[in-house]
């Protein structure tokens, strides 16, 4: 077999194979990379060992499968050794506190590989080496794991989700102390452990040992109790709620949120949405859907229409399968549904929060302890309503690590931080979770679709309002494709050099660039020192323009997928409701972004495919 091996001619690859054939104990994994090895199939070993899954902040993300580029049964192990000894170096009571891990429905039957039997195995790791674990005993949301870590004073939480990825995937996210996710130096900390402790434990490999450990609890019950109890602080109008007949459908899209947003729902005192059948209860081979994303609108939504459409409701919510994130839909008076994009729920949640809020504390002063967070690729319309109402309004870095961490940051200072979102439908509405929550989100939804009914309004009627009071904040995001990393390098790096060392655009077509922050570099032309505020990374590419017509546009590169990505947004100043003419503005802008800066054609960058209506 070290024949067979030798002869894929790359010493490294080889030694990744033997090892894997050494410590790989799964007889699935193991039968399918011997089968490998037997055939000689050089570019499936290439495919499967050229390179070990990078441990990052938003921890591993992959296919399920064998190899070290996989999620599997060995590379959990590996990754929750490296995870437990990295938390030893932290932490002296570790073994006092423990750690909560929480898995999603998915499996892989060609592998052996499911979330179930991952976060089996994790337990196995840290309990061998007398870490305890509160693993939870059935499927629950991801929210659960971050509440858990902070409500228990948990070191760390794991959870075993591809949240809305294909189904092939799973990933491995994981939770600080502080009740958020990790963000640097921890990744880093974590990726060297891992590498220092490939070899499985003794134990590790021990799965019974979790059904027998003192040390393994399952804190479900007290958990889905106390959970519920918590984001009823952000319930506002019971009684309202108790005798309104408004129906609402809902769609967990094969994933765990069903009975979770009917507890939800039960909490707020609404009466229960009517769950789309063929979705409901989970299932990993997500048979009714093209992609487990209800991001993508209307194709993942279609069984939900037709079921609101039989039963009279006028208002869809969709989680996706870990339920961390919420789509909204809303049938209008066309007979078309609307479907909101991320952005127009952000603001009406956001709005709808504040002044709940207000008629709680109608104190003046007492407003400028008041926090709201939003990623700094989505919309500003939170910065406009803070303008206007007094409260703060704060940008981060893209992803809820970043928003989780900045809003328990303000808590510790004694802060009110009411609400945080991401344009990718991602909405921390109550401070108990320090992450994206599609659960308390679709009840606070819900309440604000109650109220607004009652005063004879439409959500799209009141997202106008929003509008036409703080201004409109329309927006426009896509991406390209591209697999070639010098490319996207040198896009970028023209951008920066553009008319000579360390200059940028000045115009984009008819457009006017009147500041630039480019966050690979740490350059802000809005800053007197030119320096930007927010942390800066040379690994990813990021430069965002701002434009003089009140115009701004992101361009970035993602972080798991082969994407360069744009943002744009145009914000209007309050009075000028001539939308038409605003989204005329902002195809123009956009198309000038392309031509100009993107240059497709000279590139060879394919534009996104068209899969909305899937």
């Amino acid at each position: 077999m070290d024949n067979d091996i030798a002869t894929t001619g790359d010493i490294k690859l080889n030694h990744a194979i033997k090892q894997w054939l050494q410590f790989d104990k799964n007889p699935k994994t193991l039968a399918a990379v011997r089968e490998m090895v037997k055939e000689g199939s050089v570019e499936e070993l290439q495919r499967c060992f050229g390179a070990r899954m990078e441990f990052g902040t938003a921890g591993l993300r992959a296919a399920m499968g064998p190899g070290i580029s996989c999620m599997n049964d060995l590379t959990i192990i590996q990754t929750t050794q490296g995870l437990c000894r990295y938390l030893e170096q932290c932490f002296s009571d570790v073994k006092e506190r423990g750690v909560v891990i929480g898995f999603d429905a998915r499996a892989h039957p060609d592998s052996g590989g499911s979330s179930k039997r991952f976060a089996a195995l994790a337990t196995a790791v840290l309990i061998s080496h007398g870490v305890p674990v509160y693993l939870f005993g059935d499927i629950t949301p991801t929210p659960f794991v971050p509440f858990t870590v902070s409500q228990l004073k948990l070191c760390a939480g794991i959870m075993v989700t591809a949240s809305h990825n294909p189904k092939q995937d799973n990933g491995y996210k994981v939770y600080w102390d502080n009740g958020a996710q990790i963000i640097p130096p921890h990744d880093k900390g974590i990726a060297s452990a891992i590498e220092e402790n490939l070899e499985p434990w003794p134990q590790s490999w021990q799965e019974q040992l979790v059904r027998d450990s003192p040390l393994v609890k399952d804190p479900l019950q007290d958990i889905h109790r106390e959970y519920f109890k918590a984001i009823q602080e952000v319930c506002f109008n019971r009684s309202l709620n108790k005798s309104s007949k408004v129906k609402f459908v809902h769609t967990s899209v094969h994933g765990v949120g069903h009975a979770f947003v009917q507890s939800a729902f039960e909490a707020f005192d609404l009466r229960p949405p009517f769950a789309v059948p063929e979705q409901k209860d989970p299932d990993p081979e997500f048979p009714t859907v093209k992609y487990p994303n209800p991001e993508e609108g209307e194709g993942v939504l279609t069984l939900s229409f037709a079921l609101a459409e039989k039963e009279g409701a006028a208002v869809v919510l969709a989680n996706d399968p870990d339920a961390d994130r919420l789509a909204v839909a809303e049938k209008q008076q066309s007979g078309q549904w609307r479907v909101f994009s991320g952005n127009e729920l952000g603001a009406l949640l956001g709005w709808w929060l504040f002044r709940c809020w207000r008629q709680k504390s109608p104190e003046p002063a007492k407003v400028k302890e008041v926090y709201m967070l939003a990623s700094t690729v989505s919309s500003k319309i939170l910065r406009a309503i803070a303008l206007k109402q007094g409260f703060h309004f704060e940008e981060t870095l893209t992803g809820f690590k970043w928003m989780g961490n900045r809003a328990k940051q303000l808590l510790d200072q004694g802060k009110t931080v009411l609400f945080a979102f991401e344009e990718a439908i991602g909405y921390m509405c109550c401070p108990a979770v320090l992450d994206k929550d599609g659960v308390s989100a679709a009840a606070i939804a819900a309440e604000l679709t109650t109220y607004i009914t009652k005063e004879g309004s439409t959500l799209s009627q009141q997202l106008k309002a929003i509008y036409d009071e703080y201004g409109y904040h329309i927006t426009k995001n896509s991406y390209f494709i591209c697999h070639d990393q010098d490319t996207i390098r040198q896009l970028f790096e023209r951008l920066r050099n553009f008319t000579g060392q360390n200059t940028y655009p000045k115009q984009c077509g008819g457009f006017t660039v009147s500041g630039v922050r480019d966050l690979t570099t740490g350059y802000d032309s809005d800053q007197t020192d030119k320096k930007a505020i927010l942390p800066t990374s040379k690994s990813s590419q990021m430069i965002t323009f701002t434009f003089s017509n009140g115009g701004v546009a992101t361009m970035r590169t993602s972080g798991t997928e082969p994407k360069i990505k744009y943002y744009t947004e145009l914000c209007a100043a309050p009075g000028n409701s001539d939308l038409k003419q605003l989204k005329m503005e902002l195809d123009d802008l956009v198309d000038a972004i392309v031509e100009h800066f993107f240059e497709p054609e000279k590139n060879n960058l394919k534009p996104r495919p068209d899969i909305r209506k899937d």
